[in-house]
């Protein structure tokens, strides 16, 4: 394709990248602000261009070719080195500045991110900030967000992660609690006490711990199962039993001696453990406000 041929289609490329984010023509032409049947020539126009088709077309849904997801990862660095072009003076000025939606787990949210983001829109008046707390995975191209923060062991592929901080789950219960029921020296002990599970599925009353190189693990019982950590905070605090709760969210009445941790020789091996990652697309073309947030985030939770 000549040069010539390469401008006359950058348009193109654009409307291919969002029907592929968007998964229809309707939803692309309304982000677009023209109709569907306009973005429908438009990636027609491309794939003649090209030679090749990008999206098999039914009835019912949109599919990207092999050839379209490939193309797609182009027009994704495509539109991000153009947006990189614009944040020019922005970057030479040194100033963060416009707008950012980040998405994250609730309790991680509450908890830990939301007073670094307040921290961080007090230094930098000209920033703009979104938090969606959900404990679903989010689609950040089809949903706009620009950083996702995930717990996870093993970050997902295809998104620059930088790790901000370990996160472990602590076994915890109300002093009370322990002063009433008996000791508790080894997992197998927990089978005689109340617990609260988290009740999504069947294994969550199947609770494993490792010491070493020794695994174990215990079926537990309880009165109740809540999946929402400030809720099973507040239950064991209460007296109702035993909980597993991310580090964070058990800091605070650890620390005022509310709650006690019980076996910390052991590590618990839940589902929701291992690190905090900030995802990102990966692009070369990453903004100066972007940067200067994931930054800010990472040195306050070395």
């Amino acid at each position: 394709m000549s040069t010539n041929a390469f401008l006359s289609v950058l348009p193109e490329m654009v409307t291919f990248l969002r029907v592929a984010e968007f998964g229809s023509f309707s939803a692309a032409a309304r982000q677009l602000g023209t109709t569907p049947s306009a973005v429908s020539r438009q990636v027609f126009r491309l794939e003649k261009h090209l030679g090749i088709q990008l999206i098999l077309r039914t009835t019912r849904q949109l599919r990207l070719t092999a050839a379209g997801d490939a193309a797609r990862v182009r027009c994704g660095e495509l539109v991000a080195a153009a947006q990189a072009v614009m944040q020019v003076p922005q970057q030479i000025a040194g100033t963060p500045k416009g707008s950012i939606c980040i998405s994250a787990p609730k309790a991680f949210a509450r908890h830990v991110l939301h007073s670094l983001l307040l921290q961080f829109l007090a230094q930098w008046p000209q920033v703009q900030l979104q938090l969606i707390a959900t404990d679903h995975e989010v689609d950040p191209f089809r949903e706009g967000v620009d950083l996702m923060i995930r717990v996870t062991r093993h970050p997902p592929e295809g998104f620059a992660a930088r790790e901000l901080m370990q996160v472990e789950q602590v076994l915890c219960a109300a002093p009370a609690y322990l002063a009433a029921h008996p000791a508790i020296t080894h997992p197998s002990d927990l089978a005689a006490h109340s617990c609260l599970p988290l009740g999504e599925d069947a294994h969550d009353r199947c609770w494993r711990f490792r010491q070493g190189d020794t695994e174990t693990e215990v079926v537990v019982q309880g009165r109740y199962a809540v999946n929402h950590s400030a809720l099973r905070l507040e239950a064991m605090l209460a007296g109702l039993g035993l909980c597993t709760l991310p580090d964070y969210v058990a800091r605070h009445a650890l620390e005022n001696r509310s709650a006690v941790q019980v076996l910390p020789d052991w590590n618990f091996l839940g589902n929701y453990g291992g690190s905090a990652y900030a995802l990102y697309p990966p692009s070369r073309f990453v903004s100066p406000t972007l940067r200067a947030l994931i930054d800010h985030l990472a040195a306050a939770l070395e």
